[in-house]
């Protein structure tokens, strides 16, 4: 959790205006991190992450104060393929796990209307809880997708979906522990296009 919200801090931190208050930077790290956790919760009539979950506030004020007081680590987390592979490891597999307990609990909490299990609303959910906090504060409004969806988007919006449909179709049955097997192998989509994207791995594009 505290490898999470070091990672979100550090782009937080990354484009605050230098000059910004630290009410301000610390309220933007807590809606660029748990953005999800608060627009999918009252979406299905929850409690937003903020409220429920004390150790997710207190993973973000060791995080804060990390970047805060100690910038130099931030320095060291940008030029060391080690450490930054470290916390890209720990902010996928926490962020794995808040995409499959969004998705898992709207599947549970959503009626099903069309075909025997809530088909669009999981998925959406899933998608949010994986990049909601993109769009707050709500001012934003879909400036966000204005030139497509990032790669947090769109690895959250597959994971849910395969995620999803696995888990309530046929292609899960007779599968040992379905539910655990599919997280990992979506917290490893997460981390391996994530540290593709980090340390160019993709392919060149053609002159």
């Amino acid at each position: 959790m505290v490898g999470y919200a070091f990672f979100q801090a550090e782009k937080v931190f990354s484009t605050a205006p230098h000059d910004a208050s630290i009410a301000y930077k610390y309220v933007s790290v807590i809606f660029t991190a748990t953005g999800g956790g608060i627009l999918v919760p009252i979406f299905i009539n929850g409690l937003p992450v903020p409220l429920a979950n004390d150790y997710i506030i207190l993973a973000l004020g060791v995080a804060f104060v990390i970047h805060h007081y100690c910038p130099v680590i931030r320095e060291v987390y940008k030029i060391s393929p080690i450490f930054k592979t470290l916390i890209i490891v720990l902010f996928e597999t926490f962020r794995c796990s808040v995409v499959f307990k969004l998705t898992t609990t709207a599947a549970a909490k959503i009626t099903p209307s069309i075909t025997s299990f809530p088909l669009f609303g999981p998925i959406m959910c899933g998608a949010i809880g994986g990049c909601g906090g993109a769009f707050l504060p709500l001012n934003k409004g879909l400036d966000p997708i204005k030139g497509g969806l990032g790669s947090p988007m769109f690895t959250a919006l597959v994971g849910a979906t395969v995620l999803h449909l696995y888990l309530s179709t046929s292609l899960s049955e007779g599968c040992e522990n379905a539910a655990a097997k599919a997280r990992v192998h979506m917290a490893a989509y997460f981390i391996f296009v994530n540290i593709c994207n980090t340390f160019g791995c993709n392919a060149p594009q053609k002159k």
